[in-house]
């Protein structure tokens, strides 16, 4: 069943929402992206004459009450946002009262879902891997099966919208859905976007298809690089990362990010690229630091002959264009992860500048583009092309783990 074709009038529906919104010292919400990306699945409820449970976590509270992510501090905006006075249900595990008085065309918030252990199903302040941990682990599962189904009776339809957690096996994102009929399941409309584009790159690429993966380390994106491996035409390695795989090859990096545990796995990386006939493209000079501060000095040195005194911080502009003739040939793009160190102003300027060049693929040589993970998708927001490009993800790790080919808890508990 898909949200589309179902009709809401009369029936209680629990939405699974991602309010994980970042607020001020005040409590005041700062980006309230994540609220305007639920608002079709939301109001569709309503206008077909339905009432909606809305339920979301925020921050990481470990199972305890915590007033400063308290969700109580939200309902104003999305009050404003639904255009519906939202009413508030400070227990999220004992919310009866509120969700039976709920009449057609009204909006009830859960409070801060992670609040109780049982929404994770992980037992707090024990050590992993130890039989008091394994013991507590075991009855953990049965608490969150109770969890969710307490959450499951207060609504007669289950639908998760929430595609920032669809890889978290969590009450509230995949074993909810246990307690509902193929028929009274669904994913909302954001999901089903999300899912969508996640099949256009993985599933449906036209060629020539180009991943661009940046960020930190290698050790983070190691299985997505190692599955694109099958799919793309060119791989784009930027960012911290890319040091690992210089070093690997005999360079010298200076003091720049990098792990020499991946050494191997890096060049097994390299290796199998070339088997497979990927065109694996790595920088070829890079602007350093001598600190890693914004007003640092900086100095521009070849990729593998950086001093031991500095560290590679941004994308040089032969690099750049190396990219850009690549991006600009291709016609399916995948981002995650910036090519420098994007929140320092002064090495931001090669992550916006594949910004451009993937906005200008959409636009001019009509590919597809999906962009995924936090700084790639601030990227693409600072220079205002998150509209120039095909699909903007709001799930960074859940995006990685669809692209490693990673079933998603929270997709599979409704698609099966």
């Amino acid at each position: 069943m898909t949200i589309e074709q179902f009709n809401f009038a009369g029936k209680k529906a629990i939405v699974r929402v991602d309010f994980n919104v970042p607020l001020d010292e005040n409590g005041k919400v700062t980006d309230d992206t994540r609220i305007r990306g639920a608002l079709p699945t939301l109001k569709k409820i309503l206008d077909d004459g339905g009432s909606v449970i809305m339920m979301s976590h925020m921050g990481k509270p470990k199972g305890k009450v915590n007033a400063k992510l308290s969700l109580c501090q939200i309902v104003d905006a999305v009050s404003e946002r639904l255009g519906v006075q939202v009413k508030f249900a400070k227990d999220c595990a004992n919310a009866e009262a509120e969700a039976k008085a709920l009449a057609p065309g009204e909006a009830l918030l859960l409070e801060n879902l992670r609040f109780y252990p049982e929404e994770e199903g992980k037992p707090v302040g024990l050590e992993k891997g130890t039989p008091e941990y394994d013991a507590a682990a075991k009855k953990m599962k049965e608490s969150q099966k109770k969890f969710a189904e307490k959450l499951a009776s207060y609504a007669d339809v289950y639908v998760n919208d929430a595609f920032g957690t669809a890889h978290r096996k969590h009450a509230s994102t995949a074993v909810i859905a246990d307690y509902f009929d193929a028929d009274s399941k669904m994913l909302g409309f954001l999901m089903e976007k999300e899912v969508s584009a996640i099949d256009s790159v993985l599933k449906n690429a036209k060629h020539p298809f180009t991943a661009i993966i940046g960020g930190s380390k290698v050790s983070s994106k190691l299985g997505v690089i190692k599955n694109l491996l099958d799919k793309v035409d060119n791989l784009i390695i930027g960012g911290g990362m890319g040091y690992t795989f210089i070093k690997a090859q005999g360079g010298k990096i200076g003091k720049s990010l990098h792990e020499d545990d991946l050494i191997p796995e890096a060049l097994n990386v390299l290796a199998e690229a070339k088997k497979k006939g990927v065109n694996l493209s790595l920088s070829v000079a890079t602007i350093c630091g001598k600190e890693f501060s914004n007003d640092t000095e900086r100095k521009k040195f070849p990729i593998n002959q950086i001093p031991d005194e500095w560290e590679g911080m941004d994308a040089s502009e032969e690099s750049l264009a190396n990219w850009k003739k690549i991006i600009l040939d291709s016609k399916t793009i995948l981002w995650n992860g910036p090519v420098g160190v994007f929140e320092f102003e002064n090495f931001a300027h090669g992550t916006g500048e594949i910004a451009k060049y993937v906005a200008e693929s959409t636009q001019k040589n009509g590919a597809f583009s999906l962009v995924g993970g936090g700084d790639s998708v601030a990227a693409v927001n600072k220079f205002g092309l998150a509209d120039k490009v095909s699909y903007v993800s709001t799930g960074g790790g859940a995006m990685l783990e669809a692209i490693e080919g990673k079933t998603l808890p929270g997709v599979a508990a409704i698609k099966g």
